[in-house]
């Protein structure tokens, strides 16, 4: 029998995860039922209802004094805490639970907001990002009986998908972050069955190019061949972006010393869609790529439908910019070089306005240390196979300002996420529950 923690063996958290997952599956379908999207726009009663099951949740499961932080400008966060035994560590746990927007008619294959339980995975938006961290929690808590060997907070955010407030919370209350380590409850591994901790996240920088070469629209014909249309001048622009292999060919930019983790290119290929015979671009390790270096891409451009398409000049154009940057990189000074290049890349002299949407930084976690270490050791255990460490793309901006806040803390980031299945922010979002299961016992 290996203990754990002083307190249960291995086989008693075991056994004890198998008996609380079918109350788990059913309270993260509840979860899934509320569309917490906390986007400008969208309706905020389902938002606040979220925040009051999340509370509920978390009581349930196990910390009594679950409840409200009001956020100025945003959404409640939802706080508990559980003191520490004399002489023991505290550890901070977090998860979000607004989700990204979602519609039937995008291309799901059921309601996003009515789960489905399907060959071992659940369906719904935020089935993995994040309403699984929520459970995830409140289940490692239901473990010990809300009695854990160490000192616990808990905090569910509900703006990490959007515009966020919390960082003003941090600053205002400092008392609530104090820790040993922060477990962030909002990752996940590769694959189903393959445990991983994520070591490195990417930052983003995004902008809005706008570009205006005529005062009017006018006949492609009678002026055709001698003024510049917009558009393409636009299209010139953002074809400066990468180069013929798809590397991104702006200079100055900030790549991070390339990691250890891998990503097998074949099921990369599957997890992302690819098309067969479709090349994936840019050159070398498809980990680097992905984890340490920069990726631009163009999310939204503003110009004629082609619906609405006439033979006309376009007097105007304008495209949104999202770009990913590497972990380490100052996020405001990789977004200068971006914009300075759109500039410079203007053809025909064109008007080129270009405007600053927002910026966030990536995140570098410390290894090696005791919780890192022993949450690897958990991970293992209860996947039953090594762990992988790995980098990801996506970026958590909140984790930059914990560390700011607490500077000794060590963090933990793993989750129910697999990037061979989840389809985070995609159609047809799903958790598979096993993997849900072996890391509540981790």
């Amino acid at each position: 029998m290996r203990t754990i923690a002083g307190e249960l063996t291995f086989e008693e958290i075991l056994s004890k995860t198998r008996a609380l997952m079918p109350g788990v599956v059913q309270d993260l379908k509840s979860l899934i039922r509320y569309p917490s999207v906390a986007f400008p726009g969208y309706p905020k009663k389902p938002v606040l209802a979220m925040a009051d099951a999340t509370v509920a949740v978390l009581r349930e499961y196990g910390i009594p004094d679950a409840h409200h932080i009001e956020i100025p400008g945003g959404y409640p966060a939802v706080y508990g805490e559980i003191p520490a035994p004399p002489g023991k560590p505290t550890v901070l746990m977090y998860a979000h639970y607004d989700v990204q927007p979602a519609q039937k008619e995008d291309g799901w294959e059921t309601d996003p907001w009515e789960p489905v339980e399907k060959i071992g995975r659940l369906y719904g938006r935020g089935s993995a990002d994040d309403k699984s961290g929520i459970l995830l929690i409140a289940a490692s808590l239901r473990i010990f009986e809300g009695k854990p060997p160490v000192g616990v907070k808990v905090l569910i955010e509900g703006e990490e998908e959007t515009t966020s407030h919390i960082e003003e919370l941090v600053a205002a209350r400092p008392d609530l972050f104090s820790c040993d380590a922060i477990i962030i409850a909002d990752n996940g591994n590769l694959s189903v069955d393959e445990p991983a901790l994520t070591t490195t996240l990417r930052g983003e920088a995004s902008c809005i190019v706008e570009v205006s070469t005529l005062d009017h629209a006018v006949h492609s014909g009678m002026f055709g061949g001698a003024a510049p249309d917009a558009l393409v001048a636009l299209i010139r622009i953002l074809a400066t972006l990468h180069d013929a292999r798809g590397n991104v060919a702006v200079q100055g930019l900030r790549s991070d010393a390339p990691g250890d983790g891998e990503y097998p290119v074949n099921r990369y290929r599957e997890s992302a869609g690819v098309l067969d015979g479709v090349d994936l671009i840019g050159t070398g390790p498809l980990g680097d790529r992905l984890w340490s270096r920069p990726s631009v891409t163009v999310i939204g451009i503003d110009a004629p439908s082609l619906k609405t398409a006439a033979n006309i000049l376009i007097p105007r154009a304008a495209a949104k910019i999202s770009m990913r940057i590497a972990p380490d990189a100052d996020a405001g000074h990789e977004l200068l070089v971006l914009m300075d290049h759109l500039r410079a890349a203007a053809p025909w002299n064109a008007h080129v306005e270009v405007r600053e949407v927002g910026h966030s930084p990536g995140f570098s976690c410390p290894t090696g240390g005791p919780g890192y270490t022993a949450a690897k050791s958990a991970l293992a255990t209860a996947f039953g196979q090594p762990v992988l460490e790995k980098g990801t793309g996506g970026s958590i901006p909140l984790l930059r300002t914990l560390h700011d806040a607490v500077p000794h803390a060590e963090f933990v980031l793993w989750g129910a996420e697999d990037a061979s299945g989840s389809r985070i922010h995609g159609t047809n979002e799903s958790v598979d529950l096993g993997d849900l299961e072996r890391t509540i016992i981790a």
